[in-house]
């Protein structure tokens, strides 16, 4: 099948899953949505974080939240196996496991007082699990925030300004600060002023396109990857205190409007475009690459299920929902709009970036040569210029304009991030009787601290980031399938249908603890004892929390047969 059919075909199954499996199966027959209960964005409304939002601007809030690096990154590399096994993750994995994942996230935690999985597990299985839970997110979500961090500072500018290599993009950086300005003034005027919404968003948008332009001609060279690290974690720290409606609803919604932009440009030229497949369908064997099996589930996270997502649901996007109706849109079609952009890597990777399968092979022909975060990425970069260039426009500027869309969502994951880890060290601090930690700004401190500590501190030479990122994987997906376990028990507590989260879950966890078990056996025999000995304490604090569960199950089942006996 050429590409272009495979894609219609994908593009459909999208519409089809959507309109009859989350809007029908998922929304009435097993959560049973109702637009007559409150919502916490409305019965906790504060101004600061729980605020009612419309539908469209929340969906580009959580939409442009998920959709940072790691669906660029993980189909980038995992084509490596071919291009079939890599799509039908991105795909399949999507409809029946990750949008499931982030529906019911969201779903629960609006069903919470708006409550993140963490606190919501200990509800739902025993308290025991919410500190495993909060200290397996502080992991994960310091970890990626302080890589992604170290990410766009190369893409800003290289170690040595006198020599930036092709993969720093330095024409990003007036964009991508301009539009903190942008947004602020936007979130100002409408909240505080009174300003109609939809003809701010318009000009905000078209002031957007204009500093991309400006950036473009204009790139910013003055400084090193540093300076850019440092500055990134004042935003940071900046962006998590403020309120919701006065950076980051409206940042994170004119970065959408730009995202779909880019992906209607890349899409319609994908199309003129109309390229044969360069990579093999599939690649069992790579040289130096683990096993296809189970390490597609862990390679491609965020592009088919996520534990990042669920921390996005149940922790920013649950506080603004407006009604229960709008949970579908909002939490399954934003997971398609990932899978959407992991289709276009995978695309842009096996059918855009390379001329001919020599040239493809050249690039992976092998794990070490395709394993760098910047190679990735720029591989995903050249692809899709490709396909904007058959609109007409030059290949350079297409991938400069690529460039800034892709900062602008690794940015709104890493602002997103920060208020996530802060929301985080607040239940630890009310889980250990730390009241310290339930003060914002000593909590923002604490989380900008820990991101920049994987962003700075080196281990073997390397960043702490860079040198745990083999875990990051791991981590996200054993996040991901516990969130999915204890939407199952909570199903199973309310006598709900329990097969579409239980299989999900059951698939995600199993091919995570086996890929982790792999990935620790690996660390010890290369010497790499703090990878392992990290490895090991999320590997068991992920068992404690099964056991908990399994617990629960039995408890729940022994207090049923006693109902029936004496009745």
């Amino acid at each position: 099948m050429s590409p272009v059919v495979m894609t219609i075909t994908v593009l459909c199954l999208y519409l089809v899953f959507f309109h009859f499996y989350a809007k029908g199966v998922l929304s009435k027959k097993i959560f049973e949505l109702n637009d007559d209960n409150i919502t916490p964005a409305h019965s906790m409304q504060d101004g600061v974080d729980y605020v009612p939002s419309n539908k469209y601007i929340l969906f580009g809030h959580h939409y442009a939240s998920i959709a940072g690096l790691a669906p660029m990154l993980g189909p980038a590399i995992a084509v490596i196996w071919g291009w079939v096994p890599a799509l039908c993750w991105v795909v399949f994995g999507t409809l029946l496991v990750g949008a499931v994942h982030d529906f019911s996230a969201l779903v629960l935690s609006i069903r919470h007082k708006g409550q993140s999985v963490g606190s919501i597990a200990r509800d739902v299985i025993s308290p025991r699990t919410r500190l495993l839970f909060l200290l397996v997110i502080f992991f994960l979500v310091a970890l990626a925030m302080g890589v992604f961090v170290l990410v766009i500072s190369g893409l800003f500018a290289a170690p040595d300004v006198a020599n930036i290599p092709a993969t720093a993009h330095p024409e990003a950086v007036f964009p991508t600060y301009s539009l903190m300005l942008i947004a602020m003034v936007i979130g100002f005027l409408v909240y505080k002023k009174n300003f109609p919404l939809w003809p701010m968003i318009a000009v905000g948008f078209v002031l957007m396109l204009i500093t991309t332009s400006i950036g473009l001609e204009m790139p910013i060279t003055g400084f090193t990857a540093s300076d850019w690290t440092w500055s990134l974690l004042v935003y940071a720290f900046i962006a998590s205190i403020l309120p919701v409606w006065l950076l980051l609803q409206p940042r994170d919604f004119l970065n959408s409007l730009l995202l779909y932009l880019a992906l209607f440009m890349m899409l319609a030229g994908f199309f003129l475009l109309s390229p044969d497949w360069v990579a093999p369908a599939i690649n069992p064997n790579p040289v130096g690459a683990p096993p296809l099996m189970p390490f597609l589930f862990i390679v491609i996270a965020c592009g088919a299920v996520s534990g990042f997502h669920g921390l996005v649901a149940s922790g920013t996007t649950s506080k603004q929902l407006n009604k229960e109706s709008d949970a579908p849109f909002v939490g399954y079609v934003g997971m398609i709009g990932e899978s959407l952009l992991a289709l276009l890597a995978v695309l842009a990777t096996t059918a855009g970036a390379f001329s001919s399968r020599a040239e493809w092979e050249s690039f992976y022909g092998s794990w070490e040569k395709a394993a760098g975060l910047h190679q990735k990425l720029g591989v995903f970069i050249q692809g899709n210029a490709n396909f904007i260039h058959q609109l007409g426009i030059p290949v350079d500027y297409a991938a400069a304009f690529i460039s800034v869309v892709v900062v602008g969502f690794a940015m709104t994951s890493v602002d997103t991030g920060a208020r996530l880890l802060r929301f985080n060290l607040e239940e630890i601090g009310e889980t250990i009787h730390v009241k310290a930690l339930g003060n914002r700004y000593v909590a923002t401190t604490l989380a900008i601290a820990a991101i920049g500590f994987f962003a700075f501190f080196t281990m073997d030479g390397k960043p702490a980031g860079l040198f745990l990122w083999t875990l990051f994987g791991t981590t996200n997906q054993i996040l991901a399938g516990l969130t999915l376990l204890t939407v199952t028990i909570y199903l199973y507590r309310k006598k709900k249908p329990i097969l579409y989260t239980m299989l999900p879950m059951l698939l995600v966890l199993g091919a995570t603890i086996s890929g982790m078990v792999m990935g620790i056996f690996k660390a010890v025999g290369n010497g790499q004892w703090t990878v392992a000995a990290v490895g090991a304490a999320i590997f068991m604090l992920a068992f404690w929390v099964l056991v908990e569960a399994l617990l629960v199950v039995k408890q729940v089942r022994d207090d049923r047969k006693l109902d029936q006996t004496t009745t």
